[in-house]
């Protein structure tokens, strides 16, 4: 794909920033199990937590395959951030530009995107993972508002968020259509963090089983219409999963450089080891199915932006990019053969944040339903 000049500044600008700034500081992020807040003002600054939303709301107004180019070059720094930024753009600020309505846009949206405010997305519980429409969480009619009540589980920012878009049954009768969404302020009486996961990889974007109990909103805290819950949750669907490929993209080009780079330098038998078929042929595959990864990230997004359904193509994506991913980054460590597998050439922590890829979201085999519903 051709980028037109302002994509393509848009993906220089934040490749030097996220090499510079991120990549260095990516293990003692790790290490502290989460970002500095003063991070989120600088994202902010740069325009990464409102990219894709109108100018007069406060955003960027940027188009997704910039949007995509961005998230490349901060995956390719540091996985866990990615993500944080995935989810404020495709499913927090997208839902509210979405749905909300003029009262909520201008109270919640200045927030995220300034950085003030990061925010969850609350629709997963313990028995209701690919099976949205399982859901039990309650949110129960009172005077003035609602009762909430009920569980979430793997909720990514559930305790660094100040707001969070919880997806509640409203009408157990009526199914699907008994759905329906709450902005929920974290601050709440009623909001608890019961456990911050310790997850294999991604340690420094918190990923958390949280519970509501008799926590009351008012009824401008609703998403939406009664009975749209389902619809609001699945409608940036097509967002998220280009948001995720193209971390995939990013994260897998990271581990890739690492191990160009180190079979440039490494030599055995005379020469660089790149130099030797079998480490330069793993590498072009490598390479190869890397860049066809990338080109139906940028083709998903570039159809996103002229108003296309893309979820095929975004599904696509998702699955090729996030199993691709894992693939070149286990081919990086075996370049580094056992450099690869020690903590202080970068591979082992991308390899540790990348599998979830193939999970959240929507997982491989939900990816591959809905492509094949598509056919």
């Amino acid at each position: 794909m051709i980028l037109t000049e302002t994509q393509a500044a848009i993906q220089s600008s934040i490749r030097a920033y996220a090499q510079e700034k991120l990549r260095p500081r990516s293990q003692a992020f790790e290490a502290a199990g989460g970002y500095p807040a003063a991070l989120f003002t600088e994202l902010a600054e740069l325009g990464l937590l409102g990219m894709v939303a109108p100018e007069d709301e406060g955003g960027v107004g940027a188009d997704y395959v910039s949007y995509a180019l961005a998230l490349v070059e901060i995956a390719a720094a540091d996985g866990a951030l990615s993500t944080i930024i995935s989810i404020q753009n495709s499913l927090i600020i997208s839902a509210l530009l979405k749905d909300g309505t003029p009262a909520q846009k201008q109270k919640f949206l200045p927030d995220l995107i300034s950085g003030k405010s990061i925010g969850a997305f609350a629709l997963t519980e313990t028995d209701a993972g690919s099976d949205a429409s399982a859901i039990r969480t309650r949110a129960t009619r009172s005077a003035n508002g609602w009762v909430l009540n009920g569980a979430k589980q793997f909720i990514t920012s559930g305790k660094i968020g100040k707001l969070a878009l919880v997806v509640a049954v409203t009408d157990p009768d009526a199914g699907k259509r008994g759905m329906s969404t709450f902005i929920v302020p974290t601050d709440r009486p009623g909001y608890f963090v019961d456990k911050v996961e310790h997850k294999l990889g991604q340690a420094a974007s918190d990923t958390c089983a949280i519970r509501f109990e008799n926590l009351f909103l008012e009824d401008d805290l609703m998403l939406g219409q009664p009975g749209q819950g389902y619809r609001i949750a699945l409608s940036n669907l097509e967002a998220g999963r280009i948001g995720i490929a193209a971390q995939c993209v990013g994260m897998a080009q990271g581990a890739l450089d690492i191990a160009i780079g180190y079979a440039k330098e490494r030599k055995s038998m005379g020469k660089a080891i790149i130099e030797h078929q079998a480490v330069g042929f793993r590498l072009a595959d490598l390479a190869a199915r890397l860049e066809a990864s990338r080109h139906l990230v940028l083709h998903a997004a570039s159809l996103k932006d002229s108003g296309a359904p893309c979820l095929k193509e975004a599904s696509m994506a998702k699955l090729v990019a996030s199993e691709t991913a894992e693939a070149v980054v286990s081919g990086a460590i075996q370049t580094l053969g056992g450099y690869g597998y020690l903590e202080d050439f970068g591979i082992a922590k991308i390899y540790r944040d990348v599998r979830v890829c193939q999970i959240y979201e929507g997982t491989s085999d939900i990816q591959r339903m809905v492509i094949a519903r598509a056919l």
